[in-house]
């Protein structure tokens, strides 16, 4: 394939904190190699619908400490379909676009590949705040929203000590349990429920809470991922079994927000700038992950074949260290 002189870049699907800065490493590197860069707004749909400017190296100051996307993100049902893949190909060339940089996470990927299908290379950056890409060991926003998620669970433990309460924290993760292992390990909490374990009303709570009350604890903490089937009034079900005054707290979307953590942008730094050296030596089609702690590429299909696998030592870690 030629080299590419011309790239795009886009955030599609869910906003993560550190995109930001994946933006302006892929701005910044491909301006050091005197390439041009078209910003896409509103991910696949912008490609569809033309709303493409052309990027400068000023364009990105002052942007990596901020959350979001300052190129937003927008689901499209259109790119769904062929006849809109073809079209979204046909309006990238228009505006000169070689190659694009997709920033996002599994859907994203999978629009990715339809782009290489129909002759437009494409690098996909993982950012998605569940770490579910399972080719690589971390997705940029996972580090903030761990933190952001810690931090809030620090402040309810403040008031669950006070009052005695048994507090239920639900975290993001509809299909990922990653954020809810890690966020139940930071916080020391009691449980743990994810959606790749089965759910057991005695076993994954009043077991932990009976043990921690002969240890004379009198304040708990269960962390729930929000894809957790079966677990409607747990809070009135806990209190009713135990007698312990229980309360849940959804952190919705505040997790997805806020300054990306030094972790998420040096990662998201890292990854952009790999993107556009591949693209800068005619390199496509394929995704830029982690890992062993190292940047690295893989085929885009081959990536998105790799079957997602919740990590076994993390839930082991969570139940040990709840005794």
């Amino acid at each position: 394939m030629p080299k590419i002189n011309t790239i795009g870049v886009l955030t599609s699907g869910g906003d993560a904190p550190g995109m930001n800065a994946a933006i302006r490493a892929v701005v910044r590197t491909a301006k050091y190699y005197d390439m041009r860069v078209m910003g896409i707004r509103k991910g696949y749909e912008g490609l569809l619908h033309g709303d493409i400017f052309e990027m400068s190296a000023r364009d990105v100051s002052d942007i990596m400490h901020r959350g979001g996307t300052v190129l937003q993100t927008a689901r499209s049902k259109e790119f769904k379909h062929i006849d809109g893949v073809r079209r979204a190909v046909s309006t990238a060339r228009y505006f000169g676009i070689e190659g694009i940089v997709v920033i996002g996470g599994d859907g994203s990927f999978r629009g990715a590949k339809d782009l290489c299908g129909e002759g437009m290379p494409a690098i996909g950056i993982p950012g998605t705040i569940d770490n579910d890409i399972a080719c690589s060991e971390y997705t940029i926003g996972f580090d903030t929203a761990i933190n952001t998620a810690k931090d809030a669970v620090d402040k309810i433990r403040d008031t669950a000590t006070s009052h005695e309460r048994c507090n239920i924290i639900k975290v993001m993760g509809r299909a990922s349990g990653n954020l809810a292992l890690n966020v139940g390990i930071a916080t020391g909490s009691e449980a743990v429920l994810i959606p790749e374990v089965e759910f057991d009303f005695d076993r994954d709570i009043l077991q932990p809470i009976s043990m921690g009350k002969k240890r004379g604890k009198k304040h708990f903490i269960i962390i729930l991922a929000e894809g957790v089937k079966n677990v409607d009034d747990l809070d009135k079900r806990i209190e009713a079994e135990t007698g312990i005054e229980s309360r849940t707290t959804i952190l919705g979307y505040v997790q997805r927000g806020g300054s990306p953590t030094a972790v998420d942008r040096v990662y998201a730094s890292q990854m952009g700038a790999y993107a556009v050296e591949l693209l800068k030596e005619g390199t496509g089609n394929r995704i830029v992950g982690v890992k062993q702690g190292r940047v690295y590429d893989i085929d885009i299909v081959e990536g998105l074949d790799v079957p997602y696998v919740v990590q076994e030592d993390l839930i082991t870690l969570a139940k040990m260290l709840s005794i």
